[in-house]
Formats: C-alpha cells, structure tokens, sequence
C-alpha cells in the first residue's frame, strides 16, 4: 500500500476501533459483548495452536543445538541429525520423564482434595484474545470443560477457565491483575481475597484489620458458591510480607504464590468439587523444627597463689605443688619379694 492521505487515515480508523473494542472488552467483563467472537476465536484458532505447539517444541531444541555446535558450514545437516534423535528418542527423554513425575504429583494432590480433574497440557502462553496472563490448553467442551471452572497443578491454585473451545480451552492464571479469589489462612481460618499482581507477589486484603499474620503462613482457596469459579482446599501461597495495617478496616499482606506461571505444562481442570471442604489437607506437610543442640557444660578453675586448683564452686580439687600418689602395683612386687625372703 502506497503512503497516501487515505492510507493514513485508514489506519489511524482501524487503531481507534481496536482500542475501542479492547475498552468495551475490559469493561464488559464477563458479560462482555464480545464475548461470543472470542469463543468463536477459539473454536477457529484452537485446533492451529495445537498443531503449531507438537511441531515448535522439536524444532525450537534443533535450533538450540545448531547454534550451541559451532560449525556455521554444517547448520542444514546438524539440523536434519537433531530431528531424526529427536524422533527416535521420543517418550523416552529427560522431559517426558520431568512430566511424569509433574502428572504423578497432580494426581496425588487431586486424591488428597478429592477433586475430580481432567489433565490438559498447555499449547499456548497468552492466547490472542486479549493482553492479559492466560495460556490455552489442549482440552475443550468434549472434554467435559465448562466456563469458570478450577485449574490446578501439583504445586497449587493455576487459575480459571474462562473461554472454552471443542478442543481446547483458555485459562486466566492466577497472577493476571484482573483475577481475584477468596481465600482463607491455615489454621486461623482468616478470610481475605487476593489479586494477581503479574511477576510480583499477590496482593491479598483481609477482611479482618486485626488478623494476626506473619511471613511464612499459607493460604489456601476459600471456594466459591456452587464451586464456581473455584473449589475449596486449593493451596494458593505463602506469605511473603506484612503490611502494618494501620488502624485500617482491612489488612494487606503480599503472598508468593505456590505455581510457577512461566513455566506451566501439565494442568488440571476440576470437574467434578469434592464432597466435603478439604480445608488445609492439600497443604505440603510442614518440615519438622530440628531440635536445638544442647549447650555442652565447661568447667572452669582456677589456680591461688599457694597453688590450690580451685573449681567454679570454691571446691578444692588439688594443688599444683602435690606430688603424683605412687601407683600401688608399684609397692606389689617389693613386697612379695620380701615376703619369699622372710620364709626363706
């Protein structure tokens, strides 16, 4: 397109739109009006991010290994090498082992909660349909997937469904600015809601301005009406720093959440809530306090000056000046010699 007047204006028309439609987005929240192409984005989109994402992973660590070999003239060949080990080594390397053992400790904490789960694998970091933190999952409405709907991992609270496709589905994560969810402190039972703050640690209010709360407690979710958006029990963090509140309504305290957002995989969608609330049965057992040593006791003496050795209780234990008591086995054989000899 040439640079004409009407191509200027053409373009500064189409950013005045987006920017309208990302405001009535925002704003609309989840009655959104364009709620339903966003869906529909997913219903078009969602088969391509999968199939984009099962080819980039192979490619992605052949390139890797191209630049790491140093050999500019053998780029094309080391390149074809890669692919095919990759083939052949397929299901049986180090990362398929790495999620293995992520798949088994999902599992373990969804029997623990007694949440009903259905594992996904993420596709895709920060889908199209918005700026915000979300990722998309291989797992959609024939799944059993439904909006506002509990995603897991096995360290704790990931985030929420919120669009969802035939074959995959988009999930809000936890750290987003624009997700809040109840939670409640372990033990004391103190209700607060915490915010996403992005790379930061979330921001959580507590309702009661007087709540005793010190760095290292944990926070698990608080769940929600019919369990949607969020079942009870999930662990959600630690925190991390308290504000002083200040004579405040409400206290803020900042918690580091349990899931590592960046480097999400293996997920789980909760479809079916637990019977009963687990509370803080999900929670990782606190390590024990190893017992303090006990002191080991000195003795001190002293030495007066007539050559006394003196002990820290003014007791007498003996004198530098005193000769060692002769050993008495000694005087033995002396004697017995002058025994034979007497009888002699």
């Amino acid at each position: 397109m040439r640079d004409t007047r009407e191509s200027r204006l053409l373009l500064v028309l189409l950013i005045a739109i987006a920017f309208a439609l990302i405001t009535v987005d925002i704003r609309g929240g989840e009655e959104s009006p364009v709620d339903g192409a966003r869906q529909a984005a997913a219903t078009v989109f969602g088969p391509v991010e999968n199939g984009v994402a099962s080819a980039v992973d192979p490619v992605g660590n052949a390139i890797g290994a191209v630049r790491a070999s140093g050999a500019r003239h053998d780029k094309i060949a080391a390149l074809e090498k890669q692919n095919a080990e990759l083939k052949a080594e397929l299901g049986s390397d180090a990362r398929n082992r790495s999620r293995v053992r992520e798949l088994d400790k999902m599992l373990k904490k969804s029997a623990t909660g007694q949440y009903g789960i259905k594992a996904a694998e993420v596709i895709a970091i920060g889908a199209a349909q918005g700026f915000s933190w979300t990722v998309t999952i291989d797992a959609g409405s024939k799944d059993g997937l439904k909006r506002d709907m509990t995603v897991l991992n096995g360290d704790g609270l990931v985030g929420r469904v919120t669009t969802v496709g035939p074959d995959t589905a988009t999930v809000l994560l936890a750290n987003d600015p624009d997700f809040t969810v109840g939670t409640r402190m372990e033990s004391t039972d103190e209700l607060g809601f915490a915010t996403g703050q992005g790379s930061r640690p979330l921001s959580v209010q507590f309702l009661n301005g007087k709540a005793k709360v010190k760095k290292g407690d944990r926070l698990v979710t608080f769940g929600s009406s019919k369990d949607k958006p969020f079942v009870p029990g999930v662990p959600v963090g630690e925190v991390v720093r308290v504000d002083p509140s200040g004579g405040d309504l409400t206290r803020t305290v900042y918690v580091r959440p349990y899931v590592g957002f960046t480097k999400l995989d293996i997920v789980g969608v909760v479809v079916q809530a637990p019977r009963e609330d687990p509370r803080d049965m999900v929670l990782p057992k606190k390590p024990k306090a190893s017992a303090k040593p006990k002191p080991t006791p000195t003795v001190t003496v002293t030495i007066s000056p007539n050559g006394d050795i003196v002990d820290t209780e003014g007791n007498v234990v003996g004198n530098i000046h005193e000769s060692p008591s002769p050993d008495p086995s000694e005087n033995a054989t002396p004697n017995a010699d002058n025994a034979v000899n007497e009888q002699r």
